[in-house]
């Protein structure tokens, strides 16, 4: 386990950092609030935390489980969220979205959180609030409302550099053909948006049940924060799901083009077969084995066969030229 950091806070302000192997302080000034941020802890280091705070072991044992959706459960006094976080790996030839998972415990005069796989830890939101006491004497609520927004936030990053990589395909595909490599990229993309999907729609119910739910954990002069905090969910899922939709119009348009380059090949070796068929055909007949032929016979009949086939030649050229079909 990595204890990212554990402080006493009183009207906002830091009194203390807290030992963790050594007993909680009891919070006997409702002004004081705990915050534990803790990175992949085992069960077992959870359970002092667990037993001193009165954590639900049913939200506990979710905790420890990485593979959660955003979800928001009560417990007696507690609230417990879960938050998936979403990073950006890029290489040189591939991007894709990578996931991770922070949980979230919430008591009136603490906060404890759980990050798993997450690149993205919270010191600049503590750092944020330590800086501005009088928000962070709002309470627990607001340290929810802030790790949350937080974790949005980094939706809304990821999706930034999606978007440009998105309008860069559908910019390439219109100039010439994706190749392999590109059409592989495409469908990588899509299918990560669609995974992103999963989770933002969750994601907008932890909001909204924050928002509107009587929750005794927190206060209703947070419920605007909460309101804001859906908006941008549900402006991140418009934005998944536009992708997406331009996604799908890029493969469509890829195969309408490449249909069409299809076709003008095809049209192409037909016109081709049309101009040869001519002097196959002469040199067909004159291929046999007849008597009298005019090369023959006739001293200039030869030249006069070869210029025929030549002038047809040329003739079905310039028409086929014209009507574009070369």
């Amino acid at each position: 386990m990595t204890v990212i950091a554990a402080r006493l806070y009183r009207d906002g302000e830091r009194v203390r950092d807290i030992d963790l192997t050594q007993p909680l302080p009891a919070l006997d000034d409702p002004a004081d609030l705990l915050w534990i941020g803790l990175h992949e802890p085992t069960e077992a280091e959870l359970m002092p935390i667990q037993s001193q705070l009165g954590l639900h072991p049913l939200a506990v044992e979710d905790a420890l489980d990485r593979r959660h959706l955003p979800k928001i459960e009560q417990y007696g006094e507690h609230l417990f969220a879960v938050a998936r976080t979403v990073h950006l790996d890029e290489s040189e030839s591939n991007t894709a979205i990578t996931y991770g998972n922070t949980a979230i415990f919430m008591g009136r005069q603490f906060i404890v959180t759980v990050r798993h796989g997450s690149l993205r830890d919270h010191g600049p939101i503590r750092q944020k609030l330590e800086a501005t006491p009088r928000l962070l004497k709002r309470g627990a609520d607001f340290v929810l409302h802030a790790i949350l927004d937080f974790i949005v936030d980094g939706y809304l990053d990821v999706i930034d550099i999606l978007e440009d990589k998105v309008l860069g395909i559908e910019d390439r595909s219109l100039d010439a053909f994706l190749n392999r490599e590109e059409t592989a990229q495409l469908f990588s993309l899509r299918r990560d948006l669609f995974r992103l999907q999963r989770v933002l729609s969750p994601m907008q119910d932890v909001a909204n049940r924050c928002m509107h739910l009587e929750l005794p954990q927190i206060d209703a002069d947070i419920h605007p924060y909460f309101r804001d905090l859906h908006d941008h969910v549900r402006r991140a899922d418009y934005r998944v799901a536009g992708l997406r939709d331009t996604l799908t119009s890029v493969i469509e348009t890829s195969g309408l083009l490449e249909q069409q380059r299809q076709g003008v090949i095809t049209r192409q070796l037909a016109a081709w077969a049309a101009i040869l068929a001519v002097p196959t055909a002469i040199a067909g007949i004159y291929g046999m084995n007849f008597e009298f032929m005019p090369e023959l016979q006739w001293r200039y009949g030869y030249f006069l066969v070869v210029g025929l086939m030549v002038t047809i030649c040329i003739g079905l050229y310039i028409r086929f030229k014209w009507a574009k079909w070369l």
